[in-house]
């Protein structure tokens, strides 16, 4: 496996050490093993606190690391014992913060198949889709990579293999406490379904490997659906041309692509029946973590809260301006546009947001409308307009974003202009 996964000669790998048998033969075994594979080998322990016998392990994982000849980290870490989430969630989060800090390029974990049946089931109940059904995979590259060696040995394999060898290990006092919900679905579920079906741990794990799977070909079909509906500023015409499971699917992969949990189905559900019964309204739909936009026939997501007012930048003749999470582009033409002239003349020119008393004149003759009544005018909900770009030319509005150019800095036929163009 660890061929499977590419480890090069002089990695680093870190063994989460909990000192349990699991993690202490994953140790013995690397350990082993360093030497043809050309890797360097350490060991991390999380000390919760959780446990009167706490430092006791601690103490113990050191000392196995010391025999091996094995770099040690240790962490100690506070658990909220009141976290919403419950005590479980927060010492697992607690424990990968942790380990993130070690400076390696793989983590390895002792998760046995037993485990990866318990994952699957208990995801399962909680209602999980085809990516959380997928549990845990044996090589998940990143920074650090993580692998699991051991997922495919069942637990009572790796305890004989312990016993056989004289390792020894600590017991955590917790694993038979059934008030945690992995620790009943081990002691009293478990024992059940495998009385029924003696099969029922690999044909679990075995299920998990499928889910991955076509997770897997969820991916790809979303990659393939995003390119055919414009990239970053999907095509809200070309999406609705699809069926709600891949527009779903497609909202799910750009959500996860921004490192963000994807929401509930029946939210999405919600949502994509928005996008189809007003297929033309400028929307701002909800998802959880983020919100999905649409506007002129172009929709993305955006991080809820996460619409801040770009800051104001002084132009000085660049080829664009950055504004937010795009860009200005300010292309040179002929007769259109702003008046090059004009704009090299000015003392200032800035690109920024709006401001109060914000006027434009758009035609020559006619009145200077204000902001809210352009933006009314141009069809322009209420949400976009603190992010629309203003190009201000010594004090005065020259352009606004969506809206167009003021017309005393409009460029005359046939002199070298200016165009702005918004890219978000």
């Amino acid at each position: 496996m660890l061929a499977a996964a590419g480890i090069a000669p002089g990695e680093a790998l870190c063994v989460a050490l909990s000192g349990g048998v699991d993690s202490t033969v994953l140790l013995h075994i690397l350990a082993r093993l360093r030497g043809r594979g050309g890797f360097t080998l350490a060991a991390a322990h999380v000390h919760h606190g959780l446990s009167p016998k706490a430092d006791a392990w601690l103490e113990a994982c050191r000392a196995s690391c010391d025999a091996l000849g094995v770099a040690f980290h240790s962490f100690r870490v506070q658990v909220r014992r009141d976290d919403p989430a419950g005590p479980e969630a927060a010492a697992r989060a607690a424990r990968h913060a942790a380990l993130s800090r070690v400076p390696c390029d793989w983590l390895a974990f002792g998760h046995h198949q037993d485990d990866q049946a318990e994952t699957l089931l208990f995801r399962l109940l909680r209602g999980t889709g085809v990516r959380g059904a997928g549990a845990m995979a044996e090589v998940e590259p990143g920074a650090p990579g993580r692998l699991r060696p051991l997922l495919g040995l069942r637990r009572a394999q790796i305890v004989a293999y312990a016993r056989e060898r004289g390792l020894t290990w600590v017991e955590d006092e917790s694993n038979t406490d059934e008030r945690y919900v992995r620790n009943l679905l081990r002691h009293r579920v478990m024992p059940v379904l495998e009385e029924a079906f003696p099969a029922a741990v690999p044909v679990l794990a075995r299920a998990g490997a499928q889910f991955r799977e076509a997770d897997g070909l969820l991916g790809d079909l979303a990659r393939l659906d995003d390119a055919a509906c414009g990239g970053t500023m999907l095509e809200r015409a070309k999406l609705l041309l699809l069926s709600d499971e891949r527009v779903r699917n497609l909202l799910r992969w750009r959500i996860r692509a921004l490192g963000l949990e994807a929401p509930a189905r029946a939210r999405l559900v919600e949502a994509v029946r928005q996008l189809r019964a007003a297929p033309e309204q400028a929307l701002r739909l909800p998802l959880g973590a983020v919100v999905c936009c649409t506007y002129r026939g172009r929709l993305w997501l955006e991080p809820e809260g996460g619409r801040a007012v770009p800051e104001a930048t002084v132009w000085h003749g660049e080829a664009e301006l950055p504004w937010g999470a795009g860009r200005v582009v300010l292309a040179g033409a002929v007769g259109e546009g702003l008046s090059r002239a004009v704009l090299d003349r000015a003392r200032e020119v800035v690109l920024g947001p709006r401001w109060a008393g914000l006027a434009l004149r758009e035609g020559v003759g006619r009145p200077r409308r204000s902001f809210k009544n352009l933006c009314q005018e141009a069809g322009i909900p209420a949400w976009l307009r603190d992010g629309l770009p203003v190009l201000r030319v010594d004090g005065a509005a020259a352009w606004i974003g969506e809206i167009g150019v003021a017309a005393e800095f409009r460029c005359a036929p046939g002199e070298p202009g200016v165009v702005p163009l918004w890219r978000r």
